[in-house]
């Protein structure tokens, strides 16, 4: 879990990289909750997609936003961390030019600029969108959606009630071409609290379907988070 550092539009970004040993494997962006509410790249769910792709053997990058930790810059309203995470796949695509795609997977805030990132950006085969807030954030702007990829959310979500994502979803399933799944876990609130290993179980599932079942690489070096935001 080597840190790195690298230059984003505001400066320099700090992230968490993980190498997949074959070259020319996949890519994964891993977008943390929104930096004015205490999410970093260190938020659990973040840190669990991060280790979900390793472990399936994608090359990995989480980073803290513009302003969060290390990372340099001010909070942006959206704008700036949509070029921040346009500048981290940039980097991530620069230590390996032998990817042939690449994954997001963004959590509340971090899924609304994964989306974007997702519309822009046409190596991007899949995404993840962890209780996306389509109550809070502008979504519209997914018509159509260029991929496929699954929604997850908690039957207990207030901040992002379930049933204002919905709409969105039943919206996006119509699609011709794409496949678009959506996971409820019950008793889930925005945050996962006590329910991070059921989501994370359930995101583990997909990508294994969709990655056709590789084998699952431990990572000796993944140590346990306790209270990160």
């Amino acid at each position: 879990m080597p840190e790195v550092i690298f230059t984003g539009p505001a400066g320099r970004l700090e992230g968490r990289f993980h190498p997949s040993k074959t070259r020319s494997a996949p890519l994964a962006i891993i977008l943390h909750p929104h930096p004015q509410f205490g999410g970093t790249m260190n938020n659990q769910i973040v840190y669990n997609l991060y280790y979900a792709f390793a472990e399936r053997g994608l090359s990995v990058l989480r980073f803290n936003f513009r302003g969060v930790g290390r990372s340099q810059g001010a909070f942006d309203h959206g704008s700036g961390e949509l070029s921040d995470a346009a500048a981290a796949l940039d980097w991530a695509q620069s230590l390996n030019p032998e990817a042939k795609s690449c994954w997001v997977a963004g959590v509340s805030f971090g899924s609304w600029i994964g989306m974007q990132l997702l519309m822009r950006r046409p190596e991007i085969e899949g995404f993840v969108s962890i209780a996306p807030p389509a109550n809070r954030f502008d979504f519209s702007f997914l018509a159509p959606c260029p991929s496929s990829g699954l929604f997850v959310h908690g039957d207990k979500d207030r901040v992002a009630p379930l049933k204002e994502v919905t709409g969105l979803i039943e919206k996006l399933k119509t699609q011709k071409g794409i496949t678009i799944e959506h996971a409820v876990i019950p008793g889930a609130n925005h945050f996962f609290e006590n329910c991070v290993d059921e989501l994370i179980a359930e995101v583990g599932s997909y990508l294994d379907r969709k990655l056709n079942n590789p084998p699952i690489q431990r990572i000796s070096t993944r140590v346990e988070l306790i209270g990160k935001s």
